[in-house]
């Protein structure tokens, strides 16, 4: 009998069996009589500059080896528990579909490239050969860190190491017009002519392994001073434990009697089938494009943007199930609007948002750590941002922005929605983004990293491109727009219904000009509602008028006549703990522990 031979493949935003390129080729492998690698060792690895690990300590005398992981401009936890729970299920359900075809999945936390050299160096130890590491490209400074790393690792045990081309988007990296990242244009509508038309540009998936490799008879377990458990709700459970109920917020939004989230979605491949089926067999993608700037319910837009960011599910894998519905292939969607009769405007508005997707991942790609910086791609330095650390004012204008009370019915049902449910809509985004940065002339960073904290579907290019694009820093080629959200309520929910059903408090009004603008509430009627004294509606941060009927001005439509964007964050205190990983020079800020000893997008984001 042959010694085993390892192949060791880290999943990082690829988790999924169909359409895989590694698994593809894995499974080909497997087929032939004579083969480099005998076992399969899948592993994912809870990176700890991203995701707070401290949950996983074996026990609570244990102190965690790494800084918090918070960001650095507001301090906030870097994974919030929205998103915290939508990527465990999906780690666990790719777990349990990689066991149904014969492998399975190592789930460890820590340094990804300290996590591989241990790898590496237990099965040294146990005389198994590694005989090679795979892991898939991608963007952004400090996943191209990790690769570093885990190039090093494998280099110093002598052994292959291999970074394949990131699948998950439309167009394939080998069919772009250009292979220099500086070749991308600035201006989306640019780069989107140059691979016209969308239809034709994807490549085809990769259908999924029947079998793969056996998993090594020994896999070496998870260094000290973790623990890995052993379920999908001991996972969610220890992803949790860290951060604080209410984020660092002193008065937390609570949730409203009877509100509805726009976003109760489990993660995994399995569940982003399902939603893709339902919504061609509903219909929605063929409406697509006219509700798309909706805000409440479920199928307003296609919400795909979560299981798009993790690797889930692909764009290409999307691009087939449009195909197969305008052409009639399948019985999927059968008896619905548009079946069979080609390319609609809903399913042509869905091809255009994944290459938005597209887009920003290749800016991040030409940016790099620029995408982080204040001044945006552009350098520009001639905004007088105001910075919370610096002013105690401007800190608690940032804390009622973060609690929702800022005093603008659109803006704070929104945050709202945001610190409660995960999601807030496209169309919501783009007005959040605008009022922190263009109204408030606050450090727009504190809203990127906020939306990176909180968003189930929090996509690094998109969050990050889409806030530089609204704060007039990125890649907009108006830089002077700026959004009216009195105009803009009125424009997308003329009766309230949205801001009802997130602000609890405005409830007993019926006049959209006073839920949008609650300051005009009269007096009389705030002793009614109980609102009296209430600083967030005697003070509201900024006081911006709209009059029904006056003024017919765009007030800001947004990319493609309604897109928009966001980006994350988290919620905490105001210093600069955990990782600095992502600005000038790549280096750590602030590496100390606080923890609990010492607590004080669609398709695109929404879509």
């Amino acid at each position: 009998m042959s010694s085993p031979r390892v192949l060791i493949y880290l999943l990082r935003r690829d988790l999924r069996v169909v359409d895989n390129p590694i698994l593809y080729e894995v499974a080909k492998i497997a087929q032939q009589s004579q083969h480099p690698f005998t076992h399969l060792l899948p592993v994912y690895v809870f990176a700890a500059q991203q995701i707070e690990v401290s949950g996983f300590l074996s026990s609570d005398t244990e102190r965690s080896p790494f800084p918090e992981a918070r960001s650095p401009a507001g301090g906030f936890w870097r994974c919030g528990p929205h998103r915290a729970k939508f990527l465990a299920e999906s780690v666990w359900d790719v777990k349990k579909r990689l066991g149904n075809i014969g492998s399975g999945l190592e789930v460890q936390v820590g340094m990804v490239g300290q996590v591989i050299t241990d790898l590496l160096d237990a099965f040294k130890q146990d005389n198994t050969e590694v005989a090679g590491v795979w892991m898939t490209e991608e963007e952004g400074v400090e996943e191209k860190r990790e690769e570093r790393d885990v190039r090093k690792a494998v280099e110093r045990a002598h052994t292959e190491f291999k970074l394949w081309v990131d699948e998950k988007y439309y167009v394939d990296d080998r069919d772009l017009p250009f292979q220099n990242p500086r070749q991308l244009p600035d201006v989306f509508t640019t780069y989107r002519k140059q691979v016209e038309p969308l239809r034709d540009a994807p490549r085809r998936s990769l259908p999924a392994p029947k079998k793969l490799l056996p998993l090594p008879n020994k896999i070496p377990p998870q260094p000290g001073p973790f623990r890995i458990p052993d379920t999908l709700e001991d996972t969610i459970a220890c992803l949790n434990k860290p951060l604080e109920p209410n984020l660092g917020l002193a008065n937390p939004p609570n949730y409203p009697p009877k509100a509805q989230s726009a976003h109760p979605f489990h993660g995994g491949e399995t569940t982003g089938y399902e939603r893709i089926k339902h919504l061609i067999t509903s219909g929605h993608m063929t409406t697509y494009k006219d509700t798309r700037n909706g805000m409440l319910g479920l199928d307003f837009s296609t919400k795909l943007s979560a299981w798009l960011a993790l690797g889930c599910v692909t764009a290409r894998q999307v691009h087939e199930y449009l195909i197969d519905f305008e052409e009639a292939k399948t019985e999927l969607g059968k008896g619905v609007h548009g079946y069979g009769k080609g390319e609609n405007k809903g399913t042509a508005a869905v091809r255009f948002e994944l290459l938005w997707r597209d887009y920003f991942r290749l800016a991040t790609r030409k940016l790099g750590p620029r995408l982080f910086r204040i001044e945006g791609f552009k350098a520009d330095t001639s905004y007088s941002w105001k910075y919370p650390q610096k002013d105690p004012d401007v800190k608690h204008a940032v804390q009622r922005f973060l609690e929702g009370t800022t005093g603008n019915g659109f803006i704070d049902a929104s945050m709202r929605e945001l610190f409660l449910t995960g999601y807030t809509s496209n169309r919501l985004r783009q007005n959040v983004a605008s009022f922190l940065a263009k109204h408030l002339g606050i450090d727009w960073r504190i809203g990127a990293e906020w939306y990176e904290c909180l968003l189930a579907d929090y996509d690094l290019s998109n969050n990050w491109g889409n806030w530089q694009y609204n704060a007039g820093v990125g890649n907009d080629p108006r830089e002077a727009r700026v959004f009216n959200p009195v105009k803009q309520a009125h424009d997308y929910d003329p009766q309230g219904a949205y801001v009802k059903n997130w602000i609890e408090e405005l409830r007993g009004l019926e006049d959209p000009q006073l839920l949008f603008q609650p300051w005009k509430i009269p007096e009389d009627k705030r002793e009614e509602l109980g609102l009296a004294g209430k600083e967030w509606l005697e003070q509201p941060l900024k006081r911006i008028e709209f009059h029904p009927g006056r003024s017919r001005g765009r007030g800001g439509r947004g990319r493609g006549g309604g897109r928009g964007g966001g980006g994350g964050g988290g919620g905490g205190p105001w210093p600069n703990g955990g990782f600095h990983g992502r600005g000038r020079q790549d280096r750590f800020r602030g590496q100390r522990r606080r923890g609990n000893m010492d607590k004080a997008q669609d398709v695109n984001g929404g879509h």
